[in-house]
């Protein structure tokens, strides 16, 4: 497929520089359904990125537009702030029914606001409340959003300059596997602890993602995230689980931390819990942890009904029977074959992932970016991360079908035979 570059005039000469997707895919886009985009010109894009997370049951998913649009024809309530409404009801019910009870989970809910950044927010304010204590440890190469709050607890250099003051009350510490095994866990961190000279303030809470998404498709093995958790209880922290991206069923399971088997003190999520690309973000917290005052924390746009209808219909749609997490994993095995036969033939690349989550690491660097500027020439959205966007990631749709998936790898294959 041969594309030529569409005049992008006005997206030049009015929207800012800060613009960053449009300018490795230089296409307007126009239309979508399932796992596929279509320009306006009539080329059509095989999904590989899925809104960053944010369309899990691919765009305009029928069973949700469905439900979408009959709530708008019959005049529901769109902005509702966090009143008391039918549609929120309708979720909070089925989000208790469907995700919370069967997981014995305590959650409580809270709508901190439209997005992933306004939950990380809550979550970090609600850990300094409950604990009265200003620091909160995060990882190496982690990423939880661009509010001045979240970037202090962001690892990325590029990002955290943006901020254009001092990131403070956060203190990073280094994520599974960053010594290559020649460390034991947590052996710094602990030890930082329990030392008295050491110059590290008791922290309130630690913040982690399960998958380092935005650093590299870094996956934290079950048994460090258990530790972790262990160490929170002994030295009396929080432990936040930062589930914005791989949350909502992209490792597997609804939530990422399940098959570690802990059950974190406070989980953001967003991304994908709106299921049709709805901005929705939840902060759930141990009911213990739940002294917040009325009005403490708010946020005009807390209270998306629309986001809150499509969301009820995704967990009954695909959670009610347990089939979507088996879909995942099968999937996921499928990429897993996929990447172990492209890295046989090229020894300068590596990868790792789980369910539907995956990276391919390059020696060098720009050899990510040739990949997906090649993959884009070819009709496959991809995209890189990492610290130097060094990792070319995966993250289709969760309901993308066999054949689909089998073609976006297949193209990707070419790519890195034909960048080489």
């Amino acid at each position: 497929m041969t594309i030529t570059p569409p005049a992008l005039s006005v997206f030049e000469t009015l929207e800012s520089e800060v613009r960053s997707y449009c300018r490795g895919w230089p296409a307007v886009f126009d239309r979508a359904q399932g796992a596929r985009l279509t320009d306006e010109d009539g080329h059509t894009y095989l999904d590989f990125f899925a809104g960053a997370g944010s369309l899990n049951y691919g765009h305009n998913n029928p069973v949700l537009k469905r439900a979408l649009i009959a709530y708008i024809e019959r005049d529901g309530i769109t902005h509702g702030l966090d009143m008391a409404t039918t549609a929120k009801r309708a979720f909070l019910e089925t989000f208790q029914n469907v995700i919370l009870r069967p997981r014995d989970l305590p959650y409580k809910v809270m709508f901190p606001g439209p997005t992933g950044t306004n939950a990380v927010e809550a979550a970090l304010k609600l850990a300094r409340k409950v604990k009265g204590r200003e620091s909160v440890v995060s990882f190496t190469n982690a990423f939880h959003g661009m509010s001045l709050g979240s970037l202090a607890v962001t690892g990325n250099a590029f990002k955290r300059a943006g901020a254009g003051i001092p990131l403070v009350h956060g203190t990073p510490m280094p994520f599974d596997n960053y010594f290559d095994g020649t460390v034991p866990d947590f052996l710094w961190f602990e030890r930082l602890l329990e030392d008295q000279g050491s110059g590290l303030n008791k922290p309130a809470a630690v913040i982690v993602e399960t998958v380092q998404g935005e650093g590299g498709i870094n996956v934290a093995r079950a048994e460090w995230l258990r530790a972790l958790q262990e160490l929170c209880h002994r030295q009396d922290m929080l432990l936040i689980v930062d589930d914005i991206q791989m949350g909502c069923g992209r490792t597997g399971g609804f939530f990422s931390f399940e098959e570690a088997g802990i059950v974190p003190d406070i989980v953001t999520l967003s991304k994908s819990i709106s299921g049709y690309g709805l901005p929705m973000s939840l902060c759930l917290f141990k009911p213990e942890l739940d002294i917040w005052e009325p009005g403490e924390h708010n946020g005009t746009f807390r209270g998306n009904n629309p986001a809150f209808v499509t969301a009820a219909a995704v967990l009954d749609a695909y959670w009610a029977d347990g089939q979507m997490e088996k879909q995942t994993q099968a999937r996921g095995e499928q990429v897993e074959q996929a990447l172990l036969a492209i890295c046989a033939e090229e020894p300068t690349a590596q990868f790792r992932g789980r369910g539907l989550v995956w990276g391919m690491e390059f020696q060098d660097p720009a050899r990510a970016s040739a990949v997906c500027t090649r993959a884009f020439e070819l009709g496959l959205l991809l995209e890189t991360s990492g610290p130097q966007s060094e990792v070319v990631k995966l993250l289709p749709p969760l309901t993308i079908t066999t054949e689909e998936l089998d073609e976006g790898l297949r193209t990707l294959a070419r790519c890195v035979r034909e960048t080489a």
